[in-house]
Formats: C-alpha cells, structure tokens, sequence
C-alpha cells in the first residue's frame, strides 16, 4: 500500500502545483482527492483577508450528499473563535471525532459518525483546515487514515502558499508596471548593441513614435554621431557594473531635436550576468530651449499628422461600412419585419449610421482646404436638420424653432453645417438627462467694425443663430475649455463635438460664443457670414433627362464593387464591374458602350477624375457618378464636379445610390 499512497501523493502535488493560479481550483482538487484517497466526504474551509472563513468546498462520495453536507458543516463568514479552530491553530494538530463527540461540529441531526480536522498551515500562519467526515454507524479514522489527511492537508498548505506567492508576484508586477507607465519620465530597456527592448508611453512622445514601434529599433537612429560614441561607451561602463548619468540631444522621429538628461544603469539575470541597460530620459528642452515658438511647432505638425491619420482612417472604415450597411440593408429588403434576421438587419444599420457620423465628425475636425460650399437658405436647412434633431435628442426633450422667410442664406458645405448644428443638439442631450426643451432661433444682424474688434465677431452681415437647452449648464473653467479638441467632462465622450462645430464655423469665416452657468442651461451663438448670392434653382442637374441602361463599376476594392452592382441590378441595369481603371478604358475603347460611369474618386493606378477624362474621349457626353470614403471638402481641388457628375459619400444606402442615379441620368429602366 506504502507506493500506491506515495505515487497518490505525488499526483496530487501534481495537480496542484497545476492549478496553484486559482484559489478555488486548489481547494476543490484536495477536497475530491481527500475523498477519493480516504473517504466518504471531505472539505476544505479556509480563511479570508478579513480573518473569517470563506465559503466550505466540499466533496463526497456520493455526489447527492455533497450538497446538505456541505450546508451542514459550512462556517462561512464566521471567527476561527469556536472550540475546533483555536485547538487547531495553537496545537497544530489534527483533532479526531467518533460518535458523540462529532455533535458540536455538525449538529444533532448530522448523521456524520466519524470526523477529522486538519489544520492547515501557511507560512506559518493558521490558514483553516481539512475536514474529513464519515456517516457509517460505527465507523471511525485509523491512525494511518489521519497521518494521511494531515499529508494531504500539508500538500495543500504548500499549494496555498505557492497561489500566495504567485499573486504576491502579480501584484509585485503590476505595481512596477503602473509605475513605469504612469512617471512623467521616459523609459527604455535596451540590449548591449542599443537596441530598445522596452519603451513606456512618455519615451514614446520623446522620441515622436508610438512605444509599439519602437520596440526592435535601434537607439542609434535617435542621436548623431557623437551621441552614438557616447551611447556605446556607457552601454561598456553599464557592462562593468556601473550607472552613468549626461545630457544629450535626441532627434525625434519628425526631424525635430530635444535636450534629455539620460541616467543609465545596468541590468543583470538572476546568475549575476549583464542582461541589458535601463534608461531614464528626462527632456529637458523647455529648460533650454525657447519655450513658446519650439511647442507651437511641434502642436502643428502633431495636428497636421493628425488630420492626415483621420482622412486615411476615415475613408477605409467608409468602404467597410459601406460593405456591411448595403449588405444589411438587402437582408431587410428580403426578409418580413417580424423576422427576426430583419431585427438584426435594421440593428446593423443604426449602427452604420452611428459610425458615418462618427468618421464625418473626424473628417470635419481634420478636414483640409478645398471645401465646396453653396448658397444655403437658413429656413431650408433648420426645416432639414428637425428630424435629425428630434432623433438625436429623443422624446423626453423637447424642440422649438423659431426663424423667419427672410432670414439671410449663407455659403457653406451643407453636411458640415448640419454636422455642427446636431453635436450642438447631441451636448444639449447630455446636459438634460431628465428632460428638457432646446431653443433654435434664427436671424439677421448687420455688425458694426468697432462691436466687432470689440467682441471678436467678424464685421459685416451675419446670420445670427441661437441655441439655448435647459440643461446643467457649465462652470467657468468648464466654459472656457470647451471648445478644444478631445476636452470632456464625461468619460465615455471622445470630446470632438463642440471643438468639430467651432471648426466648422471657423472655417466658414464665422464666430461662436458659450454663455453658460450652472443649473442655468447653456446658450450657443453662432455667427455666420451672410451670402450675398440666390441660392441654385432646384431644379434637376439636366434639362432632358433620359433613360440610361448600361453601368459601367470601376471599384479597386472588389468586395465594394460587388456590393454596388447587387444594390442597383435589381433596379433592372445591365452592369459591368472593373476593379482595375485601365481595365476599364480597355473595355471602353474595344467598344463598350457605357450609359452611365460610376468609379471610386482614390485609386491605385488612375484616379477616378483621370478614368472619367480619358473614358470621355471616347463617350464625351458620359454621366460619372463618383463614390468615395473621403468628403468632397476633403478631396479637394483632386474632384471636380461639372454638370454631368456627381459624387456620393461612403457608406451610401440603395436609395441614396439609386436616388443619385436618377438625379444624374433620369429614371430606371423598365423591367419585364
């Protein structure tokens, strides 16, 4: 028997030295294994932080009595201050019930006739114990039985004490790791040829790159020569075992230089050899450098970076979207309403719509010179933008508009312009959690060159509008803030509303103002210039219209393409998709004959303007529908729209596409 108990032994080290992670794992496993070896029932009850006793984990042979015996013998939430505990923690030895000496464990109407406790001991610290229990009339523990629970309860003292050790490391590890993530100082682990190991995020603004990046990079690339002689003779002193602190200059991925202060020092494995080097990089540049002119620098090329990083994000999460809202949008067409495939449908779409607001806010922050604006009445855009204002604040706010026939148009990109007005309606929202109503007013004002230099509003006429909730309004300070980029006051907000709309309006050539106090609701003026021109008739693009049959697709991205030709084929066209632009003048001048062109504006090997031009020469009088991820104000001056185009925003709905088709070509084809 002595190898057979000696090999049960090992595995159960074995298994919970496999599971010492789990604190729960390693009681269940010696409670099943306590059972197992020795029977009937066995329970570990240990205590928590707080000094009482956790929830038992028990275990019998008969899984239909584990249950109420697990509810007789539990002390859960109770004080190692009975009888059993404080024997067990001052003798350290295992106490032995038979008969009737097994009541004041478990009670009259137990039915346990034989019971032992084991203490268990961690570091030296009474921990809880093993219970053992038997119900057999008679029946009892062998001294052989009880040296055999106390191995156990041993081996499950030495897996507490490993799962102590464990968190003790975790915790050890995450405190070094808040640390080096949260001190202002940058700091880098680095090989002995100087090439970063590590890097936390303040080294990562250092340096100009983000700390994934730099992982695997050289230090060289970040000094000039003379700081590369220096580099490699501290890495040699830090080698010999010694720390060596100096200045330096560093040039930062931009091209730009800052002064640090470097302490380095070495790093050795646990057998004493040199492992690498650890660096501390503290800039000094603003105690060196012209303060003022370096950091107005350095926010414009970060805000330049950052513009051109949301066009490129902006535009490929528009194709995507555009993928999966056409998808969804022919589930819903296809499946009943009550389906519920078409529930899941129409939730895929509402959030489409939520991510295309999300990227025109982006691409409205950072969008560059270009813009194309048109003369927009300002009754025409508030009667426009109402239900848009009603779905974003919902039925417990109420909306009230007040504008009159003659209030002045302006010249502006009517997305952009609408885009503001709802982040205003989207901030008035938040700040009426209960309810509330918002204000829209509208009207002219003629101002004055001296008001103006007065109060920083632009001279001349302007369309005054005004936009007042009843909300919790703002504190100074919150006033004042409000309008930078990525400012919030509530966590789950990116903070790009009101610094969008202040954008927009700038860049309009208008003024907003805040005027807010708590508890007093917030009131925002906007002034925009006024246009002096009529707005466009509204009459359709064409004088004669005519029916079109033949759609020419060119799409680099074939998923978009395929996408496009099953929104409108059903329509009844005959279509043509190309993923390549030379393709498709190959087509086109082996004879294809095209009715009607629609191309991505940004391709690889020709833009979509440039496939238009060389496709006209062949079919002058060719219809071209552009689509792009990007906004025509962020395009630019690389679309130009004549009579005889369009351009159609991602993500697009079959009806915006179809609708778009009509406008530029006349009605669809008669189907059979």
């Amino acid at each position: 028997m002595a190898y057979p108990l000696r090999y049960a032994l090992a595995d159960l080290a074995l298994a919970l030295s496999r599971v010492s992670h789990d604190p729960a794992a390693v009681q269940s496993t010696a409670a099943r294994a306590a059972a197992d070896m020795i029977g009937d029932g066995a329970g570990v009850q240990l205590l928590r932080d707080d000094g009482r006793y956790d929830g038992i984990t028990y275990h019998h042979i008969d899984e239909q009595r584990s249950q109420s015996l697990s509810r007789v013998l539990d002390h859960v939430d109770q004080l190692p201050d009975d009888d059993f505990s404080t024997a067990m923690a001052a003798s350290r030895r295992p106490i032995v019930l038979a008969g009737d000496g097994v009541e004041p464990l478990a009670g009259e109407e137990h039915e346990i006739h034989a019971a032992v406790l084991c203490p268990v001991i961690v570091d030296n610290t009474y921990a809880g114990y093993l219970v053992l229990t038997r119900e057999a009339t008679g029946s009892f523990y062998s001294t052989a039985e009880v040296e055999l629970a106390r191995d156990i309860a041993g081996e499950l003292a030495l897996a507490c004490s490993s799962a102590r050790a464990l968190e003790r490391l975790r915790a050890s590890e995450e405190r070094y790791r808040r640390v080096l993530e949260t001190i202002p100082e940058g700091v880098l682990q680095l090989d002995h040829d100087g090439v970063i190991t590590y890097a936390n995020e303040p080294i990562g603004v250092v340096l100009g790159m983000p700390r994934s990046q730099l992982v695997g990079v050289s230090m060289r690339g970040f000094l000039n020569d003379q700081g590369q002689k220096e580099l490699n003779r501290r890495i040699n002193e830090c080698m010999q075992g010694r720390s060596t602190v100096g200045a330096t200059r560093l040039m930062r991925a931009d091209g730009s230089q800052r002064s640090v202060r470097i302490s380095m020092m070495p790093l050795t494995d646990d057998h004493g050899t040199f492992n690498g080097v650890v660096c501390m990089v503290t800039d000094t540049t603003d105690h060196i450098d012209a303060r003022g002119l370096k950091r107005q620098l350095d926010h414009l090329r970060r805000l330049d970076s950052l513009s051109q990083l949301i066009g490129g994000i902006s535009h490929d999460f528009n194709n995507l979207l555009t993928v999966v809202g056409g998808s969804a949008e022919m589930i819903t067409s296809t499946t009943p309403e009550e389906h519920p495939t078409h529930k899941l449908a129409a939730d895929i779409l509402e959030a489409v719509g939520t991510g295309r607001t999300l990227t025109h806010q982006l691409l409205a922050f950072g969008r560059s010179e270009g813009n194309r604006p048109e003369i927009i009445p300002i009754p025409d855009l508030l009667t426009d933008v109402q239900s848009l204002f009603s779905r974003t604040l919902g039925e417990h706010i109420g909306l009230d508009l007040a504008f009159g026939p003659d209030v002045w148009p302006v010249r502006a990109e009517r997305g952009p312009l609408e885009q503001a007005l709802v982040n205003l309606a989207a901030n008035a929202r938040d700040a009426m959690l209960h309810g509330g109503m918002l204000r829209v007013a509208a009207m002219n004002e003629l101002i004055e060159a001296d008001k103006a230099r007065e109060e920083g509003i632009p001279p001349g006429r302007l369309v005054h509008m005004v936009i007042t909730d009843t909300g919790a309004g703002m504190t100074e300070e919150v006033r004042r803030r409000a309008l930078e980029p990525f400012f919030t006051t509530r966590p789950t907000a990116a903070g790009l509303g009101l610094a969008t709309t202040a954008g927009i309006v700038q860049g309009l050539g208008g003024h907003i103002e805040l005027e807010s106090a708590p508890r007093m609701g917030t009131t925002v003026h906007l002034y925009l210039p006024a246009a002096d021109e009529k707005p466009a008739s509204a009459e359709g693009r064409q004088g004669a219209a005519s029916v079109i049959g033949r759609v020419l697709i060119v799409e680099d991205q074939p998923e978009v393409a395929q996408l496009v030709q099953r929104l409108i084929e059903p329509a009844g066209y005959a279509i043509t998709v190309a993923t390549d632009a030379l393709q498709a003048v190959t087509q086109v001048a082996g004879g294809a004959h095209p009715d009607l062109l629609i191309t991505d504006v940004v391709m690889p090997t020709m833009t979509g303007p440039e496939l238009a031009s060389a496709l006209r020469t062949h079919r002058p009088d060719l219809p071209v529908l552009f689509m792009s991820g990007y906004t025509a104000a962020s395009l630019g001056p690389q679309l130009h729209l004549d009579d005889n185009s369009m351009l159609i925003e991602k993500p697009f709905t079959r009806s915006t596409l179809l609708g778009a088709i009509r406008t530029l070509c006349g009605p669809q084809p008669t189907t059979s």
